[in-house]
């Protein structure tokens, strides 16, 4: 899967093969390995795929077909939902930030159990 979602996101970006090479420091000949599931990238290769697409590695993995759970919550935060103004909230760390996303998914998945 990791193979198919690399060559969509490179090519909604316009790149070429040989391009991503260059942008992460890989031979081209390993993408196009990659992009054909010929060959699996290693867990560093696999976190700068994500950061340069600025996906999750569940995205690429093929775990889930939100491409940034994070990004997906701050777009729907709101005072009423988290006890702050968006100004407040634009204060924080990333790391503040990123610890109220990941509790508000922790707490979307134990209710999504207690329903089943």
């Amino acid at each position: 899967m990791i193979g198919k979602r690399i060559k969509i996101l490179r090519e909604e970006l316009g790149l070429k093969q040989d391009e991503l090479a260059k942008q992460l420091s890989v031979s081209p000949s390993a993408i196009g390995m990659y992009e054909r599931n010929l060959r699996e990238p290693n867990n560093e290769l696999t976190l700068k795929f994500a950061d340069f697409f600025k996906v999750s590695i569940d995205y690429l993995l093929g775990k889930t077909d939100i491409r940034n759970p994070g990004e997906q919550i701050d777009d729907v935060l709101n005072e009423a939902m988290i006890g702050m103004s968006k100004k407040d909230y634009e204060k924080l760390t990333e790391t503040q930030k990123k610890q109220i996303r990941d509790f508000a998914i922790f707490v979307k998945n134990q209710n999504q159990g207690e329903n089943k």
